[in-house]
Formats: structure tokens, sequence, C-alpha cells
């Protein structure tokens, strides 16, 4: 009793730093997703167009709770002063240079999506449809955005005028660093939002055909049932995030990561550059088999072990739900730091790696012990790659004060890092995280 009344004490003592999206906003969003989820399993709807109906059920409850209950949009981090709108002729000029820079930029993405030939096959052949009809839409809809936001914006000269300024030869100077800022940030919108459309079927699909009757029979069939909703989760939470990347709802790009170490980082993790595919050079798989091989005949195991795996993935979908609708790659969006984030700088990392480790058991090999070893020394090298994305993504965020606030809390406090500095014997304050530590 006094034990639990200390903790109690000391957590007063030394409050959590408040988290930039709400616990209630992901819950909306997963709450809508399990609604459709279910219609779609009634009636059997099973395709792209049903999964894309999924990424709105998401992203749709998330919205209204943002606006009606979080007031999000009265965020003084919006850069929005909806009290005081400015007169047309005001910000006119402002509003068409920004257009300007806006459309160069689209069609600089345009560019590449047509020149790159992997866009066009496969999955990210879907993406690549979903944007030709988006792109006529967006192109009108960008004019009555852009003008009216500008109508409420504190500063509305952003990195979108700047460079709409330098394209269309204007006398004011231009600020090159936001220029930069936006062109990043815009390029992580136009890598990631294709790979995260492309992959939003395919998943979908799977989870929604699945026959219950033969997977309740089934613990490893159950196992991949459930793995498989997990990712759908992510999926969904992932694609919304990129999407809705807007200022009115504060959830627009603060900063795109400067680090050329951090792009490196992050990109060889994803198509086309992903080292760590089959035949790849970080490809462990070879000479190796999987948990269901090694536990074969050994039900007890098998549900076990696939109880861990689900609960690994469970983890990993719930440090994307706690994003709500900000989720991004490479960006800060503001700082979390509740759901996972409340026990680990990392968790995404953190349970992804675990998963790769217990559900591939590289230790093992159908093959020679050489193949065994090497796929161990593969997988670690894969887990090196995580950890090197950690420490880059907190090299940037560590320009952010909260961020450095969060992270000197969770030092002192975080499950994960105190149990690091445990095990290394250190003081709580000197905590290494495995995957990432500030």
């Amino acid at each position: 009793m006094y034990h639990d009344t200390a903790l109690v004490q000391a957590a007063r003592a030394d409050p959590r730093p408040r988290s930039a999206v709400s616990t209630g906003t992901g819950l909306a969003g997963l709450v809508g997703m399990l609604l459709w989820v279910g219609i779609a399993r009634w009636f059997g709807m099973d395709g792209p167009y049903a999964a894309l109906v999924n990424v709105a059920a998401c992203g749709l409850p998330m919205v209204l709770w943002s606006v009606l209950v979080d007031k999000v949009h009265r965020n003084p981090s919006t850069g929005m002063d909806w009290s005081n709108r400015k007169p047309w002729r005001e910000t006119l000029d402002i509003s068409l240079t920004k257009l300007a820079g806006l459309w160069l930029t689209w069609a600089g993405i345009a560019l590449i999506y047509g020149t790159g030939r992997f866009y066009w096959e496969g999955n990210f052949s879907f993406a690549m449809w979903c944007f030709e009809l988006a792109a006529p839409v967006l192109f009108i809809a960008s004019i009555p955005y852009i003008l009216l936001l500008d109508r409420h914006a504190v500063a509305p000269k952003d990195g979108c005028w700047s460079l709409g300024a330098w394209l269309m030869g204007l006398k004011e100077p231009v600020d090159r660093e936001a220029i930069f800022n936006h062109l990043r940030s815009w390029g992580v919108k136009g890598f990631f939002t294709a790979f995260m459309v492309s992959i939003v079927p395919p998943g979908f699909g799977d989870f929604i055909r699945a026959d219950t009757s033969q997977v309740l029979q089934n613990p490893v069939a159950l196992a991949n049932w459930l793995i498989t909703f997990m990712f759908v989760i992510d999926v969904a939470f992932a694609t919304v995030g990129y999407i809705l990347a807007v200022r009115p709802l504060d959830s627009h790009i603060r900063t795109a990561n400067p680090f050329a170490a951090a792009w490196m980082a992050a990109l060889i993790c994803y198509p086309p550059f992903i080292l760590m595919s089959n035949g790849g050079p970080l490809d462990y798989n070879i000479g190796t088999a999987d948990w269901t091989h090694w536990f074969d005949g050994h039900p007890v195991v098998l549900a076990l072990v696939g109880g861990v795996l689900v609960a690994l993935t469970a983890i990993y979908a719930s440090a994307t739900i706690a994003f709500g609708f900000r989720f991004s790659n490479l960006t800060n969006r503001g700082i979390l730091t509740h759901g996972p984030y409340a026990f680990s700088r990392h968790p995404a990392y953190l349970s992804k790696n675990l998963f790769w480790w217990i559900s591939t058991v590289p230790v093992l090999t159908t093959g020679t012990w050489v193949d065994a070893v090497r796929a161990t020394l593969l997988i670690s090298v894969v887990s090196g790659v995580y950890y090197w994305r950690a420490r880059t993504e907190e090299r940037h965020l560590s320009l952010d004060p909260a961020y450095r606030d969060y992270s000197e809390w969770m030092e002192r406090n975080g499950l994960v890092p105190r149990f690091f500095a445990w095990v290394m014997g250190k003081s709580p304050s000197r905590s290494g995280e495995g995957l990432g530590e500030g």
C-alpha cells in the first residue's frame, strides 16, 4: 500500500509531458474502422474500394473528434487566427504566389511518379490510379483552400510562398531554408503516401476473406489472421496520417528531417530501395524457416508463440493509433507522450524487431550452420538499421524543446529505458533503450 502511494506521489511530482494528440482521437478512429470492418465482413466486401472506405471510416471519426472535442483548430500551433479575417485584397497576391509554389511542387512529384516505372507495376499501380482520379479534384480545391487559409494565417508567407516567389522572380527576399523544408515535407508525403495507398487493399482483402470457421480451429491460422488485422489497422491509420497533413487540423508538418543519414536509414526500409526484401543484401530468410516450422507438432508452444507475436503486432499497431491522423515518417508533427510512448521512445521499432527475431528464429536453420550464422548476423544488421533510424529521428526531434522535455522524462520514468538502465547497471538518467535512445 505504501509502495503504491509512493508511486502515485512520484507521478504527481514528475508528470508526463502533455501529448500533442489525445487518446480519444485514436480511439475514435479505431471505433469507426471496427464498425466498417464488421460491415465489410458481414457483406463480404473485400475489394479495393471497400479498403479505401476503411481508410475513410478510420479518418473521419478522428477529424470529428479532434474538431468537436479537442478543438485542435484553435491551437496556437496551427498558425491560424480564425477570429481575424483579413480582406481579400490584402492576401490575394500572397495566395497566388503560394499556389504557384504548390502547383510546381505537385508537378515535380507527378514527374517522379511518371518517370519511375515501379510506380506503375504491382500494388503501386493502384496508388497511381487513385492519384489520377484525385489530381483534378485537388487542383481545383487547392484554390479556395489557399485563399481561405491565407485570410486567417498569422504568417502566410511560408516555404510554399517562398518557392512560388522564387518561381515568379519576385523581388521580395525568400527564405531558402523554408523552401528546403517545404520540399522535404512534400518529398515525405509524395514517397510514403504512394506506398501506403498501394498496400491498403491486399491486407484488408486477406482479413475480410478469411474463413473464421477454419481460423478458430488452428492456433497458427488464428495468430496469422489477427496479425494481419493488426497490420490492417496500422496501414489505415498511417494512410490517413499522410493524407491529412493539413494546418487547420494542426496536423501539418512542422519540420521534415533535415539530415541525410535519416533519409538513408528510412528509405532503405521501403521499396524500391528496400534492402531487406527477398534476395536483397539484408535478406535474412535464406536457409531459415519460421516459428510454425520449428514448433510444429507442439500445439501449446505454437499457441504461446503465436500469442506473443500477436501481442507484439498489437503494440506496433497501437503505436500508430497513438498518432491519430498525424503519423508520418521523417517529420515532426507534434510530440507524442501517451499510449505506448509513455513506456518507450520507439515502441514500434522495438516491437517490430522483437517480432522478426521470434518469428524467424535465425539461430535455427534448414541448411547448414553457416546459414544460421549468416541469418543471425543479417537480422542483427536489420535491427541495427532500425536503431540507426531511431537515433537519426531523435537527432531531428531534439531540435524541438517539447521532445527534449519528453526524452528527459522518459529517462527518469519510462519503463523500457529504466529496464535497460537496470540491465546495464546505469542510473535511469543515463539509460539506453535498445532501439533508440535519446
